[in-house]
């Protein structure tokens, strides 16, 4: 450099609060700033005792600052050298690199409407101005100095501070040299200068495995997809028309290792996915993925929502897992929590000092159920937040659909909560407008911009229009969950057959709602947890009578208009009730009972999928006809299930009392009507009684019907007709 250039002085205020990891603005300090032809460069680097500039020369120590060093370069394009007691290190400074944020992303960021919020914040690899390294953001709009930490500075958070993008509430920095796999968080200082516990990143791609809580840098940027044929097609199978059955999975537990290992993503992608197809699902459905801290939450309280967890592997991993199961034919549903998140100190609560994505009143910011923290939907940077993260599932995994959890619990001020325990809305209602519009967002865009996909609504209210479309009042959900079928029948089933008669309206009743909306009957893991016993535990009587009766009610599930759904485990009859810390039972289905169960699930699903008059209308009343919904004495139901006029219609007959009969059904049209299933028969574990593979019908009327049949009725069965 040329002699007469010589270095400025550093405010001493300026230096010591960057050396203090106080300074709200690095980067007007730090890194290169003009002098007349030259650069003078600021570089902060703790435990250094020499540093050099290259091009440039020797930097000057700062007096009474050890670390900060000051020199004189021509260019912008230098490297640092670093020494101290004969270690030398060199680097390219954090501090050379311009912004990687544009001003279109921060004008989004600024409104709250990025919807691909994901390829801006969170940590990104990339090469910027020709040299490799990681470009990392993160919003936290009230920190007086937010810095990354990782093993790459020692975790001290002074070495990268990070520059704000001023209204956006954003921060950024480019560093050099940080790769794939690299742990990191970040450390915020709050406006009144307390250094919180360091954060996991809000936008993150990876995570460490748990018990450990840093975020880990992940590259999304190269999907391998194989799944074009599915993803052409896919809009079909997620229609109201189409046969959807959906097999609900704890990764965690469904199978393990020898050594009680979780299966990784690429073991279940061959595993999962056989057996699936085997069985005749057409979806699977992930209880969630969303990295989460505590196995116990089921995925329930999660805290990496841009994350799948690493307990089976990388987010790659997961894309094969998924690309796999689309192509064998099998959607993949997650299930996805945007209800509330937990409090722990390295998650999103409070996370740059202030209640940022929660409501700081109690009264609408805490669940006092689940002792988790809920999100403020009136902040449009949160709703944004949410709704970008179902689009990121959506377009980054190929994910066919979403079921959200716990709607209710969204939809109401008050879920949950005495008088004085919540506040109204703004007319002084109970309703939460906010949750409300947030929820209509995410479907419209969702539905928007992949039109193939579907979501689904756990809703326990009846809360009007959960699966109409946002313009025409509702929620703009494909399909909600049929709680009150599932409590109704569950309550029926669980009852001695010799009570049953008194509970008849509890079979018959759904059917008085049937068409209110986009229905799935579930029967999910909350079903067969926390002390409610199994599926096979549920049934009355003993030994063969359990399974008879378990038998019965799937046949009854699976001829009852509404799409399918059921847990892992239910299908074979699994004896204990499940639990997230071992495999499920597999060697039952070596006993006979069990894999009879298994085998009946599995032929009710080929029929289901093979069966038009199964599924066409499932959501209209014109595929419905009761023939005998009032027979409590003898505990029968039976009716009829239509397709398009020119598919064969089937005739579904249920008996719950153990009691065989000889019962004159009215069939809807002439001819010879196949006994297409009979949950009796003896392939399934029951007496192999029923009708010689068909009845022929007579012009006798019964039922409102021209012509019947007598059948014969086995006990605690249910029998599938189909018309020719």
């Amino acid at each position: 450099m040329p002699a007469s250039h010589t270095v400025p002085v550093i405010d001493h205020h300026e230096a010591a609060a960057l050396r203090e990891g106080r300074h709200g603005n690095p980067f007007a300090v730090l890194g290169p700033h003009p002098l007349d032809k030259a650069f003078v460069v600021t570089v902060w680097q703790p435990g250094a005792t020499r540093l050099y500039l290259e091009p440039g020369g020797e930097a000057q120590p700062v007096p009474d600052h050890p670390g900060l060093f000051r020199g004189l370069t021509a260019t912008t394009d230098y490297r640092v050298r670093a020494t101290n007691d004969g270690t030398e290190w060199q680097y390219d400074d954090p501090y050379r690199f311009g912004p990687v944020l544009g001003e279109i992303d921060e004008y989004l960021l600024g409104e709250g409407t990025h919807r691909a919020l994901w390829k801006v914040l969170g940590a990104h690899r990339m090469v910027h101005q020709g040299v490799d390294g990681t470009h990392f953001a993160v919003w936290a709009p009230n920190a007086q100095r937010v810095s990354v930490v990782g093993d790459f500075n020692i975790w001290d958070g002074t070495r990268h501070p990070m520059r704000s993008r001023g209204a956006t509430g954003v921060w950024e920095i480019f560093i050099p040299g940080v790769t794939e796999g690299a742990p990191y968080k970040y450390e915020i200082r709050t406006a009144w200068g307390e250094i919180l516990p360091h954060k996991a990143d809000p936008v993150g791609f990876g995570a460490e495995h748990p018990p450990s809580t840093a975020s880990v840098v992940r590259d999304i940027a190269h999907p391998q997809w194989t799944d074009a044929e599915w993803m052409e097609g896919r809009a079909a199978r997620h229609s109201v028309d189409a046969p959807i059955s959906i097999y609900e999975v704890h990764l965690g537990s469904w199978r393990r290792a020898e050594n009680g290992r979780m299966l990784s993503y690429a073991e279940l992608a061959t595993q999962l996915v056989d057996y699936a197809e085997w069985m005749g699902f057409t979806h699977l459905e992930f209880m969630p993925v969303s990295e989460f801290p505590f196995d116990g939450s089921w995925g329930y309280q999660p805290v990496g929502m841009f994350a799948p967890t690493i307990r089976h592997g990388t987010p790659d991993e997961f894309r094969s897992l998924i690309d796999a199961a689309h192509k064998r034919g099998i959607g993949v549903i997650l299930d996805w929590v945007p209800g509330h998140f937990p409090t722990d100190p390295h998650g999103l609560g409070r996370f740059d000092g202030t209640p940022l994505y929660e409501h700081a009143d109690p009264r609408e910011g805490f669940h006092q159920d689940w002792n988790t923290l809920i999100y403020n939907y009136g902040r449009r940077e949160v709703t944004n937040y949410l709704t970008a993260n179902a689009l990121y599932w959506l377009e980054e995994f190929h994910v066919d659909g979403l079921r959200v959890d716990a709607v209710a619990s969204m939809l109401y001020r008050d879920y949950s909560r005495r008088e004085g325990e919540w506040v109204p809305n703004a007319y002084g209602g109970r309703e939460n407008f906010e949750a409300i519009a947030m929820l209509r967002d995410m479907n419209a865009t969702a539905y928007g911009r992949h039109p193939g996909i579907m979501t689904a609504a756990e809703e326990s209210t009846s809360y009007p229009g959960v699966s109409r479309p946002v313009n025409y009042g509702g929620l703009g959900f494909g399909f909600k969950w049929n709680m009150g079928w599932m409590n109704d029948t569950l309550s029926y089933i669980a009852k001695d057959p010799i009570h049953r008669k008194y509970e008849h309206h509890k079979m018959t009743f759904g059917l008085h709602y049937a068409w209110s909306e986009n229905f799935i009957l579930p029967i999910s893991h909350d079903e067969v947890v926390h002390g409610k016993g199994s599926m096979i535990e549920k049934m009355p009587g003993g030994g063969d009578q359990k399974f008879a009766n378990l038998r019965a009610y799937y046949g009854f599930m699976w001829g009852h208009p509404g799409k399918k759904l059921l847990f892992m485990g239910c299908e074979f009859a699994q004896g204990r009730e499940w639990s997230h810390q071992q495999s499920l039972d597999w060697h039952q289905t070596d006993l006979a009972p069990h894999r009879g169960v298994q085998m009946l699930v599995r032929d009710l699903n080929h029929l289901y999928r093979d069966t038009p008059a199964l599924y066409r209308h499932d959501t209209r009343p014109d595929g419905f006809r009761w023939l005998e919904a009032g027979d409590a004495d003898a505990s029968v139901f039976a009716w009829v299930r239509m397709g398009n006029p020119d598919e064969p219609m089937v005739v579904v007959v249920a008996n719950m009392t153990p009691v065989e009969r000889r019962y004159r059904i009215g069939l809807p049209a002439a001819g010879y009507w196949t006994e297409a299933l009979n949950t009796d028969a003896a392939i399934y574990g029951g007496g192999d009684r029923g009708n010689l593979g068909g009845v022929t019908a007579e012009d006798v009327a019964w039922h409102g019907q021209q012509q019947s049949a007598e059948i014969t009725l086995p006990p605690l069965a249910t029998i599938f007709f189909r018309q020719g």
